[in-house]
């Protein structure tokens, strides 16, 4: 792993263990075994290092949901048994200080313009790909759809943060939910 990818590492579970107030350059090249030289190397502001860190982890959780749902699609599952696997995909990838570190970045975004773009780049690529699992379960008008898709995903995963649920539990209840009021109506 290059300096710049242990950085990022370090900066998402410095920020999902102990908040955005624990990132200083210190704690942050302390956390990821490089000197501070390094880190201003990479990173000359602390919006730099946010930024970039918002950016790793949404990437890389992309990356890691398109081959699930890829999966997903090309299994010809209908719609109503998709919600279960959703379940499942959740459990898997929902839980460490990195998705605390994505919530948090995304509120800090909310108060600071200079981090605003890449929340909302962040939260288009989701977007995106709720479009892509939507359009995959034949979902009429998924581009419609898809912001609720991800609004109630973030929405659960904030609850089970905040209340130690491991489970992802009635998850698949509310994608299916949610699936059903898409489907056309025979």
């Amino acid at each position: 792993m290059s300096a710049r990818d242990r950085i990022l590492h370090a900066t998402l579970r410095l920020i999902g263990e102990q908040g955005i107030g624990a990132v200083t350059n210190r704690a942050v090249a302390r956390a990821a075994g490089v000197s501070l030289g390094s880190l201003t190397y990479h990173f000359p502001s602390q919006e730099d290092l946010l930024r970039e860190a918002l950016h790793a982890f949404v990437e890389q959780e992309i990356a890691r949901i398109t081959t699930y749902v890829t999966s997903l699609a090309e299994s010809g599952m209908a719609p109503v048994e998709a919600a279960d696997q959703v379940e499942k995909a959740v459990v898997e990838f929902a839980y460490g200080p990195e998705q605390i570190a994505n919530l948090e970045l995304h509120l800090h975004a909310a108060r600071d313009p200079a981090l605003r773009e890449t929340s909302t780049r962040s939260i288009e690529a989701y977007d995106r790909l709720a479009t892509a699992i939507l359009k995959a379960l034949d979902i009429p008008d998924a581009e419609h759809h898809a912001p609720a898709i991800v609004a109630m995903l973030y929405g659960l995963a904030l609850r089970r943060l905040a209340t130690g649920d491991t489970t992802a539990t009635g998850t698949a209840d509310a994608f299916r939910l949610l699936l059903l009021g898409a489907l056309p109506r025979p």
